[in-house]
């Protein structure tokens, strides 16, 4: 385990692959950690120098008081490839992850030569929406929120496995002030604007179950960003990394090969 002290900020970091490969970075979902990408990285090619990292607030990385920005996030994962010496890096982001891609895009081009967005969007919900979920979490903590938020993350295929378990306790056991906090970070987010200024290499990835970023709304924010590649995992919810690794696997190496990143 590796700890990257960045300021007010200290993210866990994994480094898989080869060190000296093409780096890919993968950012994680509200309410998981860099384990969301388990099942997905004994799939890719070898070769790439594969790098996760936990979200502030989130797994091991530190918590610092809510509530958080967007420009926080996009400057947590600034500092952390400036640590790591990265550049040019393909980045993938699922859900907030995405919106940090997005960000970092536009910040940071000598960092970003590609990114994924992963069910995600430029704007995701409603302000009245975020504050109603971070007021569940205050009053009752994540636990109030776990079951209906495995209706948005997984198939009722994927509910009806005992796996389903595994990450009920992820999310339920990441702590209150990270979840509120990134949560009010995607309230405050509107990249209409700024993803459409894009201009990069951009695979789009969504899941046809999806209850917290529905297909449509995946592929709306794709059209924003000129010659960006859209894909759809079937059977698969808001984590198609999750439900369907070697689906995601395939569509990620396709788009690491097309691209000369691989």
């Amino acid at each position: 385990m590796r700890i990257a002290e960045l300021g007010e900020v200290a993210l866990h970091w994994r480094e898989d692959g080869d060190p000296e490969g093409a780096p890919v970075v993968f950012a994680n979902a509200l309410g998981t950690d860099l384990r969301l990408w388990d099942a997905l990285v004994p799939l890719l090619p070898q070769g790439l120098r594969l790098l996760r990292y936990d979200m502030r607030g989130h797994g091991l990385s530190s918590c610092p008081a809510a509530p958080y920005s967007m420009g926080a996030l996009v400057g947590d994962a600034a500092r952390l490839l400036d640590h790591l010496g990265v550049r040019d890096c393909v980045f993938v982001g699922l859900s907030i992850g995405g919106m940090v891609a997005q960000g970092l895009a536009v910040k940071r081009l000598d960092q970003v030569r590609a990114m994924v967005l992963s069910n995600t969007a430029a704007k995701i919900g409603t302000a009245e929406t975020w504050a109603a979920r971070i007021d569940t979490v205050r009053a009752g903590g994540i636990e109030a929120l776990a079951d209906a938020t495995m209706e948005r993350w997984f198939t009722p295929a994927f509910r009806a496995t005992p796996q389903v378990q595994l990450w009920r306790n992820m999310l339920t056991r990441q702590p209150e002030d990270g979840y509120a906090g990134c949560a009010a970070a995607i309230s405050g987010t509107d990249f209409y604007t700024t993803t459409a200024s894009l201009s990069l290499p951009t695979l789009a990835i969504a899941g046809d179950h999806d209850g917290s970023t529905p297909a449509d709304l995946v592929r709306e924010t794709a059209a924003l960003v000129k010659g960006s590649r859209f894909q759809l995992i079937r059977g698969a919810g808001h984590l198609p990394c999750v439900e369907k690794p070697e689906a995601y696997a395939a569509a990620l190496t396709g788009f690491l090969r097309d691209i000369g990143h691989v």
